[in-house]
């Protein structure tokens, strides 16, 4: 052999690599064929992978990857290596340098075991627990070749083997999350929130890990009912923080302090005595609330409705929604409250009822209502006095109005007396007709003996009919307690007179 020869296989042998079994090395992809492909790895001859070992993105003439040298020489004399193991090993490699227990890494759940998910983790298969998955009521399809963070649980060096924990894995980013909302969270600045639950007073809203409390008075300027009325479970809002605690991780947040307050103005835009317009909004025993604009409503209490009328249910007036037309009688900025009045924008009937009902005038009227003790008259669209029970009848003992008089019932009365100031007036109608106490005297004197009926019976005597029009009482001590408990209303009864005062109209008999 000449020196030229032996010259080129010297150059021959040196351009061959020294492959082991079991090391990695690069190559470069020659050939794609059906089931194998063909690397070129610097040794004598081709290395054979076969093709389920790669990646669509790796199925690539001329493209350089790692592979491990599994075989020199297989029973066919190839050069066999694995592209898989090659990613297994430094995969591995890598987890050891740069990842350990308690570390956060991603991973692909590529098949589903008994106990479990085998996830793909940096080329190394790991173990995924279904009791640390954190995959219920989710579907296969959503979960297998799906990235997802995983926590690393364990690792066994000498098994090559990983246990990894998506539970734990979304419980350290949330903890990781909630300690960074904490750091960016400030009082006074506005953060995107969702609305997660609501209740009675007020709505939480996470804050993407932190959830704090928008209570039901900083969610409006104006008066709501319920928190439902501005926020609905889903709804993406942005909130102000007005408060916060770490330590009791409570957040206080607000919607209403990202606008502006109605109120700051409040004694420019409404001054006493200036008439304004506004809408029913709230009706309440006392009076209703009238919102004057956006945020802003007033009072109207019930002594404020009438000069003449007495609201007892001022629902029976008023309805939700009705414009009304009112006074501004004060202004409190602090308290934040506006007292209102209709009865200002009109006259004061009662500046001119004495004149216009002098004392003796006989005047008509119709029966508005009743109290246990008397009947109100409506005068006028404006004045209402009151008829009470002694004034009814000169003779009769009235114990309910309602038996002599009806609701709506038109009568003639006579002013007795007027009292402006605490808006009374007195009405009379047995005073049409003049007292017949005198005559009553004069027929019935002392020791006259009648027979009477029974009409009640009381504590302090029973009250007897004389006449249709007449009563009289047989005091307590005047007739026989076994007699008394015997009587019944209706039944028979002598006695004699034994007292009488013009005056008062009262007759005092015996049954004795």
């Amino acid at each position: 052999m000449s020196e030229e020869n032996l010259s080129l296989e010297e150059l021959y042998n040196q351009s061959i690599k020294l492959i082991k079994e079991g090391q990695i090395t690069k190559g470069k992809v020659v050939s794609i064929k059906t089931k194998e492909v063909l690397v070129d790895v610097g040794f004598k001859s081709e290395g054979i992978v076969a093709i389920t070992e790669f990646s669509k993105d790796d199925l690539e003439i001329g493209k350089e990857l790692d592979f491990l040298v599994e075989s020199i020489e297989d029973d066919a004399g190839a050069l066999i290596l694995s592209r898989e193991k090659a990613m297994r090993i430094k995969g591995w490699d890598k987890i050891i340098k740069q990842s350990q227990e308690g570390d956060l890494v991603d991973g692909r759940p590529v098949k589903k075991v008994k106990g479990g998910f085998l996830v793909d983790v940096m080329g190394i298969e790991g173990f995924l627990p279904a009791s640390l998955s954190a995959f219920k009521n989710v579907a296969d399809k959503d979960i297998l070749y799906k990235t997802f963070k995983f926590k690393i649980v364990k690792i066994n060096n000498l098994r090559r083997s990983l246990i990894v924990s998506r539970r734990e894995a979304m419980q350290k980013a949330k903890e990781e999350a909630k300690e960074k909302i904490w750091q960016d969270l400030k009082i006074g600045k506005t953060y995107p929130g969702l609305v997660k639950a609501i209740t009675d007073f007020g709505a939480f809203i996470d804050l993407g890990g932190v959830d704090g409390l928008l209570h039901i008075t900083d969610m409006s300027w104006s008066k709501i009912s319920h928190p439902s009325e501005v926020v609905a479970l889903g709804d993406k809002i942005e909130v102000m923080v007005l408060n916060m605690d770490k330590e009791s991780g409570k957040v206080s947040l607000g919607l209403k302090q990202r606008l502006p307050d109605p109120w700051a103005d409040i004694a420019i835009k409404f001054i006493a005595g200036a008439k304004v317009k506004g809408k029913v909004v709230n009706i309440l025993p006392y009076g209703v609330f009238v919102e004057l604009e956006k945020g802003i409503e007033g009072l109207v209490h019930v002594s404020e409705v009438s000069w003449t009328k007495r609201i007892n249910n001022p629902g029976e007036m008023f309805a939700i929604g009705d414009m009304v037309e009112a006074q501004v009688i004060s202004v409190d900025k602090d308290s934040r409250r506006i007292s209102l009045s209709l009865k200002q924008l009109e006259q004061n009937p009662w500046l001119d009822a004495e004149s216009k009902y002098p004392v003796g005038a006989k005047v008509a009227g119709k029966i508005r209502g009743f109290t246990d003790y008397g009947a109100f008259v409506e005068l006028d669209g404006n004045l209402e006095g009151m008829i009470h029970i002694s004034d009814m009848s000169w003779t009769k003992r009235i114990a309910h109005p309602q038996d002599i008089l009806k609701k709506g019932q038109k009568i003639e009365i006579i002013v007795l007396s007027v009292d402006s100031q605490n808006r009374r007036i007195a009405l009379g109608m047995k005073q049409l007709q003049s007292s017949p106490w005198t005559e009553i005297a004069a027929k019935y004197p002392l020791e006259t003996e009648v027979e009477a009926e029974v009409s009640s019976i009381t504590e302090f005597g029973v009250f007897v009919k004389i006449t249709d029009e007449l009563e009289g009482l047989i005091y307590s001590s005047e007739i026989d307690k076994d007699k008394a408990a015997q009587l019944k209303p209706g039944d028979k009864i002598q006695v004699k007179v034994i007292k009488i005062d013009v005056e008062q109209g009262k007759i005092g008999l015996s049954a004795k």
